[in-house]
């Protein structure tokens, strides 16, 4: 599932490609994908202009001259800007028929990812993306450690949570944990102010690392042909040994696949 460095790639990839764009069309493939009236959804946005991308988390919010909409990529969605006339993938659901001849595509295998229409202004006081809790660049850590204080679950679920704390996924959980050789199991309310700093300093200095690389390519993601190259700096995730060379154990927290080293991560009584 893209996280928040994907989508962050996909972002600035796109913004090269697509600001000041004209949408003369939208094509929908699969209905299913557009959270409004799909009648709704194409008038409002066609013979509109591309003016900025946002990011919110993993939501990517399209900011048109007076109306926006927001993307979630879930599992597998991607965006592809190809000409018009390409072949079609079985997978291309919407199809954005731009100026100049280009065409936005969303691709999604899985039919998971949805648009819906916001607010141009106050799209971050709307659902979904008002239920979102800061992102770790933007939070305060004794914030956090006051939200962790109630939570009495391990410490990878609540990483999870993304009303708590916005933009990290399965991924970088693990690569967060595994950096303070913090055990995944280990419950989110007893983590001191000291280590709640530390929580928030790892995440944003792994985050930044990765956007800085692209992101992670795991399965499909790609930005537009864009290949993330942070998998070759991942520690544990998807890893057999960890860098001191100790076996990685996977094991399920809360149905997600979590790569631990037991040995650097060993719980603390």
């Amino acid at each position: 599932m893209p996280e928040l460095p994907e989508v962050e790639t996909v972002r600035r990839t796109l913004e090269n490609f697509i600001l000041n764009k004209k949408i003369e069309d939208i094509k929908i493939l699969y209905p299913k994908i557009i959270d409004d009236d799909q009648e709704e959804f194409v008038q409002t946005l066609k013979n509109k202009t591309f003016k900025e991308i946002d990011r919110v988390g993993k939501y990517l919010i399209f900011k048109l001259e007076d109306v926006a909409f927001i993307s979630h990529l879930r599992m597998e969605g991607k965006y592809q800007i190809c000409k018009k006339g390409d072949i079609l993938s079985k997978h291309d659901h919407v199809i954005f028929v731009l100026d100049e001849g280009m065409e936005l595509r969303y691709n999604d295998v899985r039919k998971f990812g949805r648009m819906k229409l916001v607010d141009h202004d106050d799209y971050k006081n709307q659902l979904p993306l008002s239920k979102l809790g800061p992102e770790p660049f933007e939070i305060d850590y004794l914030e956090l450690y006051q939200k962790l204080k109630k939570k009495n679950k391990a410490i990878k679920t609540v990483l999870l949570d993304q009303s708590i704390m916005t933009g990290i996924g399965n991924i970088y959980a693990n690569e967060i944990c595994y950096q303070m050789h913090l055990n995944p199991y280990t419950k989110a309310n007893v983590l001191s102010k000291k280590r709640v700093k530390e929580l928030v300093d790892v995440a944003c200095e792994i985050l930044n690392k990765a956007i800085l690389q692209g992101g992670t390519t795991i399965h499909s993601f790609s930005a537009n042909g864009i290949d993330g190259l942070f998998q070759v700096q991942l520690k544990v995730h998807m890893q057999k040994h960890c860098p001191l060379g100790h076996e990685i154990k996977k094991v399920m927290i809360n149905e997600r696949g979590t790569y631990y080293c037991p040995i650097c991560q060993k719980a603390k009584r």
